[in-house]
């Protein structure tokens, strides 16, 4: 099947502290959210100016991809779309359909299967081609990739460098801990999440020569009746520090492609905070970002698509697959944070 271009596909973020309201009001759409939870959420982006920086992340993406599309092809136009602030989807597929764009591929921001990291966007891109009506592009996600090896290797390049942080002499002892965000156990049992998560965190140990690291959880928000996946990265860090002393912790956050508001608060201030007043050296492992085997996998999903390339997968679970079931991460509405 031959396709006109790429759509990078994701949540969206502020850009100042005008858009912080008008955005959150977008991600609780319909979701039974107390607003007082939602200004509690808005201090969170005031902190650094009302500005995310996931969609300067994606712009550093998009230009790393045009650079690698044309050294190495293929000749996509490449273009961006927004869950929940612009450039939106449906602005998106309407400049799409206004340039002649027929069918297209959409890379998603998310490594992970679940139904806000994948069957969402899924249903988002539908809803925003309703939106826009008859000659809207025809998108087709590519699959998920938490155990394609230009993401494992990319994560494990990240931990490295970060393990390069603390003293020759402490290393090997180094707690290594992957954070990803964490999700309504409902949610959880409807789609693969925890078992990718844990796939991929043990093929990144592989790579680094290191036994099993701890998985936990941040960024939790339904209400305190709703069981959401855990432990806590810093319920976890109290945790061990208190039972069996802690001096240095790596803490990559897996979970996330990019630094967004929940990276740069949730760990970079809060757990920051928490690890200087038990007195623990924290060090924060990079997001894959642009590294170049990242930016390498994408063109290889890609082709994957378009020239029948051999689907690569680390470990045990294989390739994701091009398209889903219809019950696949299917779960109740459930409130967002």
């Amino acid at each position: 099947m031959t396709y006109d271009a790429l759509m990078i596909v994701s949540f969206g973020g502020p850009e100042g502290r005008e858009d912080v309201i008008p955005f959150l009001e977008n991600v609780l759409r319909g979701k039974n959210v107390p607003r007082q939870r939602m200004l509690d959420v808005a201090e969170h982006y005031y902190r650094f100016d009302g500005k995310s920086p996931i969609n300067d992340q994606n712009r550093a993406l998009i230009a790393a991809l045009e650079r690698e599309f044309k050294a190495h092809g293929p000749a996509l136009r490449i273009y961006w779309g927004n869950r929940n602030w612009h450039p939106m989807l449906a602005q998106t597929l309407r400049q799409m359909r206004a340039d002649g764009i027929r069918r297209a591929l959409a890379f998603v921001t998310s490594a992970f299967g679940s139904y806000s990291g994948c069957r969402q966007y899924r249903e988002d891109i539908e809803r925003a081609r309703l939106e826009i009506g008859p000659g809207a592009p025809e998108i087709h996600k590519l699959r998920t990739f938490y155990n394609h090896p230009g993401f494992i290797a990319a994560t494990a390049d990240r931990v490295r460098t970060a393990l390069r942080q603390v003293p020759p002499q402490r290393r090997d002892s180094a707690r290594l801990v992957f954070t990803a965000h964490s999700i309504p156990f409902a949610m959880a049992e409807a789609g693969p999440y925890e078992e990718q998560l844990r796939e991929s965190c043990q093929l990144v140990c592989q790579i680094l020569g290191r036994p099993a690291a701890a998985l936990v959880y941040q960024s939790r928000s339904g209400p305190p009746s709703q069981p959401w996946l855990g432990p806590d990265i810093c319920d976890y860090i109290r945790q061990v520090h208190s039972s069996e002393g802690l001096t240095d912790i790596i803490v990559q956050p897996i979970g996330f492609l990019s630094d967004h508001m929940e990276v740069i608060y949730d760990l970079d201030t809060e757990a920051s905070s928490l690890c200087r007043e038990l007195g623990v050296n924290m060090v924060r492992a990079a997001t894959v970002g642009v590294h170049p085997a990242f930016v390498s996998m994408v063109r290889e999903l890609i082709l994957e698509r378009t020239n029948h390339q051999q689907r690569r997968a680390l470990g045990t679970l294989g390739p994701g697959c091009d398209s889903c079931e219809p019950e696949c991460c299917l779960v109740a509405r459930i409130a967002g944070p």
